[in-house]
């Protein structure tokens, strides 16, 4: 059985063959039957051109989802740095609002956020954050808190169900963190009589991600 192609490639052939009788000239119908016949030996094998068609679209695919999946874990690394950074801070300012206290005097934690920008004890503008760090891992930038006893904020975490991609390699700070099943278990919490350490990024060193 010919082909869709073929018949419409005869057809038109035959119709310049008659308009050859015509006027057409002899060069410019043999030129057409050449493109023609290439035409036609296209058409003849269409099924090879579409299976290869069919291999190039999986192959494309396949390539599509491993970027894809490449892009997905190049965001969640950034996200996942910026946690431990901004975690970070935040309690570092919680340790300097509950220790900015006179000699003798009990420490307190901070009743809000807002009071690491502006510490109300003071009469002077004190300052224990330069800046609001938003959640890197919420749409909307807000923590979730760990409180004392009375309510006060002693630190912050993400409460996100992922599991992290960084599962060692952590500042002695943050031991705990190598335990951690989800970014949940990323607490950042300030205890009376713990040691804040000089490290200026929780996650020292390069890599530490889960093989």
């Amino acid at each position: 059985m010919m082909s869709t192609v073929e018949v419409t490639g005869s057809a038109w052939m035959g119709s310049l063959t008659t308009s050859g009788k015509k006027g057409v000239s002899g060069k410019k119908v043999m030129a057409i039957s050449a493109r023609c016949k290439a035409f036609d030996i296209i058409a003849g094998s269409s099924g090879f051109t579409l299976m290869g068609v069919l291999v190039l679209v999986a192959v494309s695919g396949i390539g599509l989802m491993g970027a894809s999946h490449s892009w997905r874990t190049i965001v969640q690394r950034e996200r996942e740095a910026a946690l431990l950074f901004q975690g970070d801070q935040i309690r570092r300012a919680i340790a300097s609002y509950y220790t900015a206290v006179e000699a003798g005097s009990e420490g307190e934690y901070p009743q809000r956020m807002e009071d690491l920008l502006k510490d109300p004890r003071f009469p002077v503008i004190r300052r224990h954050l330069r800046k609001m760090y938003p959640n890197p891992l919420d749409p909307e930038g807000k923590w979730e808190f760990v409180l004392d006893g009375t309510g006060r904020i002693k630190g912050v975490f993400a409460n996100r169900k992922e599991k992290p991609l960084k599962v060692k390699q952590f500042a002695e700070d943050y031991s705990d963190f190598e335990n951690a099943k989800t970014y949940s278990d990323w607490k950042f919490v300030f205890g009376p009589g713990v040691a804040v350490s000089n490290s200026a990024v929780p996650g020292e060193g390069e890599g530490g991600e889960e093989e």
